[in-house]
């Protein structure tokens, strides 16, 4: 008893502030411990922070609904949200069932369907529809392949997840025919035809 109570007198005499330091520091640890034994994937290539918010994007257009558009780069037109962002398939995902969850969704957010999924400049209407993730969510697809943005990039125009293997398999770009984009891609230039 008498080993405790020293012990307990040797905290006090600790300042504040390192005492607070030191909790803090134990439980950023923890909490990184905690995240990379839960991801529960592999990957090759550098996997991509996740963003700060891991809900899921809308591609909602100017009417309210999800727009699928498309863009031009130099591996020819690509498929993009109302927006002009990049939008990926998963060589991953099984027809039209995400295997994409957890840490690969907060990498590789989701395009979610709201509204009414409308096609634009050259995308295919009838591609076009909707799955429903084990979340609930509804997750537009285009030709059966579960349609996701990439968290790295930084906006519209924009396509650094193109070619990555992170979680296990390749991101691609979809062409408006619905096959991947394996070409080097890294930007486009919205409303192509």
């Amino acid at each position: 008893m008498r080993r405790f109570t020293a012990s307990l007198t040797q905290i006090g005499r600790v300042p504040a502030p390192a005492r607070l330091a030191a909790g803090v520091g134990g439980a950023v640890g923890l909490a990184l411990l905690a995240a990379a034994c839960g991801s529960g994937s592999s990957s090759s290539a550098a996997s991509p922070a996740a963003p700060a918010s891991s809900a899921p994007v809308s591609a909602a257009g100017g009417s309210g609904g999800t727009v699928i558009s498309t863009a031009s780069s130099a591996a020819g037109t690509v498929l993009t949200d109302g927006a002009g962002r990049a939008v990926y398939l998963w060589v991953k995902d099984t027809g039209s069932t995400s295997a994409c969850s957890g840490a690969c969704a907060g990498a590789w957010p989701p395009v979610t369907g709201t509204g009414t999924v409308t096609a634009a400049r050259g995308a295919k209407a009838s591609d076009l529809g909707t799955t429903t993730r084990s979340d609930g969510t509804k997750q537009v697809t285009y030709d059966g392949h579960p349609l996701y943005y990439f968290s790295g990039d930084s906006g519209p125009g924009t396509a650094t997840g193109q070619g990555s293997d992170s979680f296990g398999a390749k991101w691609w770009l979809v062409t408006p025919s619905g096959s991947d984009v394996t070409a080097a891609v890294s930007s486009f230039t919205a409303g192509g035809s």
